[in-house]
């Protein structure tokens, strides 16, 4: 018997998987992107980064602040005050967080227009210093920076001013940047006091958390610091910015002596602290002179953690910060030399743990034993998850391989579910094989009479014995095929062993069924004694081998023996090109019908009469007269026992005679044996309405 061959279809089941999560993976769809993200979130939870003092400070526009000096925006004359307290303070720089986009409507000006005050009066009220321009004066003696809004429509007022210079090496980093059509700009006399202007924009992901602050932004064809750049360019008192760019895009920015390392966009990802509270000054202490020592040297942010005033942002660490906080984290980590970086090569190593780890799980899941081969697998999968996190922990590089180990996991599955099933394609092979696997006691004879080995076959009375197990398949599904087909082989052994060891004749062997038969080819006067011994000794072998399987956690189905004699005809059959020694006839159907009479029973041997009959000295039990399916006579049949059950007996006499006290009888005995499946079967058939002992089974 020959095997096909091919192509096999677990080995292309494997390659279209791996091409498929490889295309998943370098396509990066929205999905795999969230999860990128979630991965690096991950570890800044583990590792936030140490906070270590850098010379940044927020100055907050907070609820208390806000209380004790009235609600935003506050006069213009009262943020000239603050600008000039952390002026004298020594600040490096005055950046703010907040947007001067509209005229101060408490400056004298627009206070008394349509008050109705005479035009002598007015004018001179008119005349009273303007709060922008108090502002204004208080900035351009300050080294302060200025923040504009970007608009992604066209319009708005404007390119801000710049008061640096751009160096960028080919080609442009205009294509690369963060994209918007136009900017909300400071007033006109705010913005040309200042020393610079930032954009106030960071994007944040498709979940709304921030991970990376540009530090350029390209509104149109030009393109514009952000307000995290012109902090440092200010604060370093640096007059222009150099962009270093490749074919992938920008590669770093230097801001005065910084050297920043972006993305491909210009974008710095955020290694967030823990919130600590140093960080941050309250306005109103700085404006009551209480501020707390920090803040000579430092860049001071303005901005705002008011609820109110709906500038909060969630962050990596799973936490709402306020967004001038995203800023000065950023500043920290540029001030202090800690980069997180994700390389342009990152995606590229992502893909080829893809592949190459998938090439391995494949080798494993087809050619190694499934317990092996899934530790091994788990084993490769934590490995690679070890390796990302070094790198983060350690480089401080972005990678992620939790992506491609979920790849892996895919692949195992689908190696291992296709493995699977050409091991039970296998199995059927093998138990086809069987199937042509002949007696000892059958070789013996054609041996010995040669001349019986031609086609053909004649008439004798023989018994049978038909085994099988129950939930079979779904011990396949619980445990793997290998395991599955160990313990089978095992069973079937010693089954067949027994067989032999009451010379009986192996018929053939379907799955994990048994068929086996007695005086054939050589006639037995005792069949019917040895087909039941034979039988009895496989059931007390397969409760054993249950038992010693259960105690190991192994779950294995109960065996059900159907016994049986009859006249068939016994012989060779199958044709020219293969000898097939069976026995044909209504017998060998009875006994298989009989095995499957079992499961209904509740027993595991049933027996026919006339193995009943030709075996006095053993203990039986009488079920009834049973219409066996595709029978057209009734059969009577019997259960073997260890002793006389006079209990069962005296109730089946009942039955048998029709007694009304039948049903009375089988309630007693089952609520004393409620475990007895005989007993349960005829209890229910009285309580339904039944009566007697004949029966029909209208399945098999």
């Amino acid at each position: 018997m020959r095997k096909r061959r091919g192509v096999s279809p677990s080995l292309l089941s494997c390659a279209v998987v791996l091409l498929g999560c490889m295309a998943v993976l370098v396509l990066a769809p929205l999905p795999v992107q969230q999860l990128h993200n979630a991965v690096f979130d991950q570890f800044q939870r583990w590792q936030p980064r140490e906070y270590t003092g850098a010379p940044v400070r927020i100055i907050d526009l907070d609820e208390a602040s806000l209380a004790r000096l009235g609600q935003w925006p506050w006069p213009r004359t009262r943020v000239a005050e603050l600008v000039d307290k952390l002026r004298e303070a020594g600040t490096a720089a005055i950046v703010f967080d907040v947007l001067f986009a509209e005229p101060d409507r408490t400056s004298p000006a627009l206070l008394l227009q349509d008050q109705g005050l005479d035009d002598a009066l007015l004018s001179q009220l008119q005349a009273l210093p303007d709060h922008d321009s108090q502002l204004a004066t208080a900035l351009a003696s300050s080294n302060a920076v200025l923040g504009f809004g970007t608009e992604r429509r066209p319009g708005a007022n404007g390119l801000p001013l710049s008061r640096y210079g751009l160096v960028a090496t080919e080609p442009s980093p205009i294509p690369f940047l963060p994209q918007y059509a136009s900017a909300v700009r400071a007033l006109p006399v705010l913005e040309q006091a200042a020393l610079g202007s930032g954009a106030l924009t960071f994007d944040p992901d498709t979940d709304g958390v921030v991970r990376k602050v540009p530090l350029l932004v390209a509104l149109g064809d030009q393109a514009r610091p952000s307000l995290v750049a012109e902090a440092l360019r200010v604060a370093q008192r640096s007059p222009l910015y150099r962009v270093h760019t490749g074919e992938a895009g920008i590669e770093r920015i230097d801001i005065g002596r910084l050297q920043i390392p972006t993305n491909r966009r210009g974008e710095l990802w955020v290694h967030f602290t823990v919130p600590q509270a140093v960080r941050t000054i309250a306005a109103w202490q700085v404006l009551a002179g209480q501020a707390p020592a920090g803040l000579q040297g430092s860049i001071a942010l303005i901005g705002t953690s008011a609820q109110g005033l709906q500038d909060l942002r969630f962050s990596p660490l799973g936490g709402i910060i306020p967004g001038v906080e995203v800023h000065a984290q950023a500043l920290e980590q540029i001030l202090s030399g800690e980069y997180l970086q994700r390389p342009g090569w990152a995606p590229a190593v992502e893909a080829l743990a893809l592949l190459l780890g998938g090439l391995l799980v494949c080798l494993l899941a087809l050619r190694v034993r499934a317990l092996p081969a899934a530790g091994l697998t788990l084993l490769l999968i934590a490995t690679l998850n070890g390796l990302a996190w070094y790198a983060f922990s350690v480089e401080r590089l972005l990678l992620d391989l939790f992506t491609p180990g979920l790849g892996l996991a895919l692949l195992y599955s689908v190696a291992s579910i296709s493995h699977h099933v050409a091991s039970e394609r296998e199995q059927r092979w093998v138990r086809e094989a069987f199937s042509r696997y002949v007696s000892p006691n059958l070789v013996k004879h054609l041996v010995d009479n040669p001349g019986q080995l031609t086609l053909g076959g004649h008439r004798q009375v023989c018994s049978f014995v038909f085994t099988d197990l129950t939930g079979f398949t779904e011990m396949m599904e619980r445990q793997t095929p290998e395991a599955v087909v160990s313990l089978l082989n095992d069973y079937l052994e010693q089954v067949i062993g027994i067989a032999f060891r009451h010379d009986g004749t192996l018929d053939r062997i379907v799955g994990d069924a048994v068929a086996i038969m007695f005086s054939a080819p050589l006639p037995q006067a005792d069949h019917a004694q040895r087909a039941l011994s034979c039988a009895l000794e496989i059931d007390r072998f397969a409760q054993g081998y249950v038992a010693q399987l259960q105690a190991r956690g192994i779950a294995f189905g109960q065996t059900r023996i159907g016994v049986h004699s009859g006249e068939v005809v016994v012989g060779n059959f199958g044709g020219s090109t293969i000898f097939d020694y069976r026995a044909l006839g209504d017998p060998v159907n009875t006994t298989s019908r009989l095995e499957s009479l079992n499961q209904y029973l509740g027993t595991r041997v049933c027996v026919s009469a006339a193995i009943a009959r030709s075996n006095p000295q053993v203990p039986m039990r009488a079920v009834g007269k049973v219409q066996l399916k595709g029978k057209s006579a009734a059969v009577e049949v019997f259960e073997p026992l260890q002793a006389v059950d006079d209990a069962y007996d005296a109730a089946h006499l009942l039955l048998m005679t029709g007694d009304a006290g039948a049903l009375a009888a089988f309630t007693a005995l089952h609520e004393q044996r409620p475990a007895d499946g005989l007993v349960r079967f005829h209890w229910q058939r009285l309580a339904a309405g039944e009566r007697g002992d004949a029966f029909a089974m209208t399945r098999k």
